[in-house]
Formats: structure tokens, C-alpha cells, sequence
């Protein structure tokens, strides 16, 4: 999340994935302010106009707050409330009116106070490393790119290259020019691009991008698929959590692989389910929690309060989706789990 400090009371925020909006969800309150552009219709007053007609014009306003959802799971978020100010005097105040906040939308929220866990959840957002992974083979290549626990994948790229079993005048170079474009479509400062895939294409790979000297590239050995397919091969693998044992992935994986380990064991060191982790909760027990976007939908604000609960004693949250894995893992799972301090009785 893009975020610049207004005054004490003002942030802009313009958020850069599912992640962010899922934070602005928990952050906005009723009564806040909130200010951004929107279009609104105006009537036309022309003689001969159509009545039920009008022009869609550009409106800066601000809204007090009174109702705010998720649409769409995780893509979009509904702000609703009264007009209190416009830039333009055609748009009443105390009229009700909607933002729809998209990625990479931006808006201000205006509190009379912030408290640290609204701070927090801003400077978490801030803190989040990105990767852009690349699975590459001489036929096609796969390429997405990684932040917190959300994969953004784009189309596959294929070479066009006939195989060993055919002569064609195939130009590698082409292809491997195809995909560093499509990376650069994706890769934002500060990211990091992990390469992998069977045979030697990768090592090719990275040294023709690396003529350029402005990535950061790390070459992976040990995922011997190409395309979509290595992507999610990768995020499952144990060479994804040792290389990148930072990320918000790796130690969402380490969590889920620690429950099932536990529940070998039959410990109750862990929860699964809402009520469950709910009454872990109460009892201040819960260590880290993952929940997944299943947990939202069935009762959004129910879950938010709960989330924000949580936070106020110091919990590790993690978020997940199914863009991975591990986030339809943890909707099998009830969609909410837990790693406890201590074990409890059920």
C-alpha cells in the first residue's frame, strides 16, 4: 500500500493488492472520513434534452461513512455514506453516494483519531517484499509475481520452438526478449525475480536479462517443470521457504505444515474453524493465526472485529487466497487456523 501522512489526522492511500484492500476493510470505521474522485450523472436542463439523460462529469468528494463491505471476495471495496463536501455545487450534501475502491485506486481517510492498530495494519502494507517468479523451459515460460501471500500471474509465453525432433531456424534470444518484457510489466522496485525450470534455459535466461544490470536475480535449482505449472510447484516446495524464508509465504507454509504436524500427533496445540480459534482468543492463547478468504465471506464484519481483536494481543495474522496452494488449503481447513501458545482442552 501506497501511503502519504496528510496531518495527524489525514493519510492517502492507494492500495496494491487484495491485501491492501483487506486492510483498508478493517482500518475504515464508521463516522471516518473518506475523500476521493468519483463521476456522479448531472441533468441536463437543454431544451429538447432527454429527461431520463444526463452528462457523467468528475466529482472530488468526501463521504462520512456509514457502511463499508468487500465485494467480489477480496477485489473490491463498497465505501457508503452522506456527501458532507464536493467540488462541485451540483452535488448536494447529505446526498448518499458510494465509492467503489479498486486496486490502485486512491483515497484519503480522515479520523479524528488513529489508533496503533490502524497504524500497524498501514506500516504492515509498507513492509511487504515482492518476487516476480519466472518458471522457464525451452518450449513456454510462466511468469508471476508474488507479494504477502497473493499470486498475479500472467498468460503463459510460448517460444514456438519445434523440439528436438525438428529443424527450425528458432531464435532463443526472441524468446527470452518476449519474456523479459512480460517481466518488466510486472516487476516494481525492489522486487526480487526468482528463475527456475528443467535443464539449463534458466541459466540462459539470467544471464541475457542480466545484461541489463537492474534486476535483483536469484536461480533456482530442483523444480524441473516450466510454465503455470512450476509457478505452483515452487510455492509448495521446501526450496521456496529456504530462499525465501522472509516472505509472508514461507512462513504461512512453516505454520500450516506445524498444525498438520501437530494434528498428527493429536496435540491440541492448534485450532481449526472459527469458534474454535474464537475461544482460543478469549483466553489470550493464540500465537499466530491464518485465515483464508472463505472466512470473510461467510460473515464479513463478524470476522473483522474478531481480526482486529485478535491484533489488539499482539497476534501474527496472515491472510491468504486462492491464488496459492496454501490459501485452499486453509478454506478446507474451516478457513481460519491457528498456531496456540500453549495447548488447551477442547
Amino acid at each position: 500500500m501506497i501511503t502519504k501522512i496528510i496531518d495527524e489526522n489525514s493519510i492517502s492511500v492507494m492500495p496494491e493488492d487484495s491485501d491492501d484492500l483487506l486492510n483498508l476493510r478493517r482500518i475504515i470505521k464508521k463516522n471516518d472520513k473518506v475523500i476521493g474522485d468519483t463521476t456522479r450523472v448531472q441533468k441536463q436542463d437543454k431544451d429538447y434534452s432527454r429527461p431520463d439523460k444526463g452528462e457523467r462529469i468528475k466529482v472530488r468528494i468526501a463521504l462520512t461513512v456509514e457502511k463499508i463491505s468487500l465485494d467480489d471476495v477480496l477485489d473490491r471495496l463498497r465505501i457508503g455514506g452522506t456527501i458532507s463536501e464536493s467540488s462541485n455545487e451540483s452535488v448536494p450534501h447529505g446526498s448518499h453516494h458510494s465509492f467503489i475502491l479498486k486496486i490502485n485506486d486512491g483515497i484519503t481517510i480522515s479520523k479524528k483519531k488513529w489508533t496503533p492498530i490502524e497504524k500497524n495494519l498501514l506500516v504492515s502494507s509498507n513492509s511487504q517484499v515482492g518476487f516476480v517468479l519466472v518458471a522457464i523451459d525451452t518450449g513456454d515460460c510462466g511468469i508471476a509475481r508474488l507479494r504477502g501471500t497473493h499470486l498475479e500471474f500472467i498468460p503463459n509465453i510460448y517460444s514456438g520452438s519445434g523440439g528436438k525432433r525438428y529443424k527450425t531456424n528458432f531464435n532463443i534470444e526472441k524468446f527470452f526478449e518476449q519474456v523479459q518484457q512480460a517481466v518488466s510489466t510486472v516487476f516494481k522496485k525492489g522486487d526480487s525475480i526468482v528463475v527456475f525450470g528443467p535443464g539449463e534455459t534458466k541459466k540462459r535466461f539470467v544471464n541475457f536479462i542480466q545484461k541489463s544490470q537492474k534486476y535483483k536475480v536469484q536461480v533456482v535449482e530442483g523444480i524441473d517443470s516450466g510454465g503455470e505449472d512450476g509457478i505452483y510447484i515452487f510455492t509448495k516446495s521446501q526450496t521456496m521457504k529456504e530462499i525465501m524464508s522472509d516472505s509472508k509465504l514461507a512462513k504461512v507454509s512453516s505454520i500450516i505444515d506445524e498444525i498438520m504436524l501437530l494434528a498428527n500427533k493429536k496435540s491440541t496445540k492448534f485450532t481449526m474453524g472459527f469458534d474454535e480459534t474464537f475461544n482460543a482468543n478469549q483466553i489470550g492463547a493464540v500465537e499466530s493465526l491464518v485465515f483464508s478468504d472463505k472466512a470473510i465471506q461467510d460473515n464479513e464484519q463478524k470476522m473483522i472485529d474478531f481480526l482486529n481483536d485478535v491484533e489488539s494481543k499482539g497476534v501474527k495474522i496472515y491472510s491468504v487466497d486462492s491464488s496459492t496452494d496454501i490459501g485452499l488449503r486453509v478454506t478446507g481447513l474451516g478457513g481460519i487456523v491457528s498456531l496456540l501458545r500453549y495447548a488447551i482442552e477442547s
